[in-house]
């Protein structure tokens, strides 16, 4: 019976894609970021859901390669707040940023205060793009 199996599966997708997609609460002042030197990354743990950015350092750079926020935490300012807490860390010790990632880009783009932390063909890029 290959054809109700299909069926359970494609409902099953279908309650993992809703699933995923349902909101959590959040109040981003309760949220901790914690710097996970080993794993090169800034993370925060949500009603049991991990968000983290990625990192990798060089003496003089920090480059930021990825971003990644559960769904369901979406939309409310987590995936903003890694990014402070990674480009905070930057300014700390005097990295100049790489943004390989599209969000920590975009968030560049916004957020003049930390401008400052690019070369400055990269905020060319990141400014005119």
């Amino acid at each position: 019976m290959a054809g109700s199996s299909g069926h359970i599966q494609i409902e099953f997708a279908a309650e993992k894609s809703q699933k995923d997609r349902q909101s959590v609460e959040l109040n981003l002042n309760d949220v901790v970021v914690a710097h996970n030197e080993e794993a090169h990354q800034f993370e925060a743990t949500v009603d049991g859901l991990h968000a983290f950015l990625t990192y990798r350092q060089t003496p003089d750079r920090m480059i930021l390669p990825h971003t990644e926020v559960p769904a369901p935490l979406e939309g409310h300012g987590l995936a903003a707040k890694l990014t402070r807490a990674a480009l905070d860390f930057a300014r700390a010790h005097r990295l100049r940023v790489v943004p390989l990632c599209p969000y920590v880009a975009d968030f560049l783009r916004k957020h003049s205060e930390y401008q400052d932390l690019l070369s400055a063909s990269d905020l060319q890029k990141i400014l005119s793009s």
